[in-house]
């Protein structure tokens, strides 16, 4: 069996799951997307959706579809990650970053199958090549929306910081967030799948009633 698969009863479950909360979460967040299409696009009249590619399970490529929170066109005027202080950020799309109101979109890649609610964030192909064969066992699951990695790290942006930035996401940021969803994935199970959702759902609240 690979890493991080289910056994056949536990799949369809997780699969179920995964259609129902992203159906429900779409409908139910209708208006939410509304407005929020609406502040993107009273900023700059740009378009209001952003398509990154992305590596996903099999070491497929997919567009993942978020909010825009950059400036159109930036994205291939700089480095494929966004870092502390990024300049191509709109003020808009730093708010969005911040409550994670961008990624909302993603429950459209699960509800087609791409994504799944829990997962290893699905990669960027630059950074591909610098997995090692066995980092490449993230490759086995579908990639998701939260991880115990994404998690940790939902402020990666404040962490990467000066002019080595690349070098830290790669040799010591990247390896961390590997290790800790590989492990996971040995592990994981429908139940700790839906546990972690929600301790997703709580760290966004509480960070929302923070400020």
């Amino acid at each position: 069996m690979r890493v991080g698969e289910f056994h056949t009863l536990d799949a369809a479950a997780c699969r179920l799951i995964d259609v129902v909360a992203a159906g429900c979460g779409l409908a139910a967040l209708g208006p939410a997307f509304v407005c929020v299409g609406l502040w993107v696009k009273a900023e700059d009249r740009g378009p209001v959706f952003y398509r990154a590619r992305r590596v996903g399970r099999d070491g497929k490529a997919f567009d993942t579809l978020k909010f825009r929170t950059m400036r159109v066109g930036s994205d291939r005027l700089g480095p494929a990650i966004t870092i502390s202080g990024d300049d191509r950020v709109t003020r808009v799309g730093r708010h969005l970053r911040r409550l994670k109101l961008d990624e909302l979109p993603q429950l459209w890649n699960v509800l087609v199958g791409d994504m799944s609610l829990v997962g290893p964030r699905p990669e960027d192909p630059k950074y591909v090549p610098y997995y090692s064969e066995a980092q490449r066992a993230v490759f086995d699951a579908r990639p998701g929306i939260t991880s115990p990695a994404s998690l940790k790290f939902r402020n990666e942006a404040d962490v990467l910081r000066g002019l080595d930035w690349e070098r830290k996401y790669r040799e010591e940021v990247l390896p961390q967030k590997l290790a800790m969803d590989l492990e996971y994935l040995r592990r994981r199970t429908v139940v700790s799948d839906l546990a972690l959702v929600f301790r997703t759902i709580g760290a966004l609240v509480g960070k929302g009633a923070g400020g």
